[in-house]
């Protein structure tokens, strides 16, 4: 999955590529009981944690970075590695797209939902 990060951010305009690296990206099993008992579901895929680049600063910040649930991506995947790969893409892409700004709308209008 690390590597599968890699690879999209190499190939991300630049940019998008110097936000991306500065994006921490942490790789978890599931989603925490903490952050399921923020309404977070068990069966969630990925999550992206912090204000987006167009939000208006905050008064309570938190740093910005994504959770790939990679248990999850592996069972959503039904154990295909072909699948699992496509979904670590998918994934990212779309907390990236959180990150940069873009609501559920403009992410599925990207195939990224």
């Amino acid at each position: 999955a690390q590597a599968e990060v890699a690879s999209i951010v190499v190939g991300l305009p630049d940019n998008l590529r110097s936000k991306a690296q500065n994006l921490p990206v942490c790789f978890e099993p599931k989603p925490t009981s903490g952050m399921r008992d923020d309404n977070v579901t068990e069966d969630t895929l990925g999550l992206f944690f912090g204000e987006a680049l167009n939000d208006p600063p905050s008064s309570h910040p938190v740093p910005n970075q994504i959770f790939l649930f990679i248990e999850n991506i592996w069972d959503y995947a039904q154990a295909d590695k072909e699948t699992y790969l496509e979904e670590i893409q998918t994934t990212y892409k779309h907390e990236l797209g959180h990150y940069l700004g873009f609501d559920e709308d403009d992410l599925a209008m990207r195939d990224l939902d």
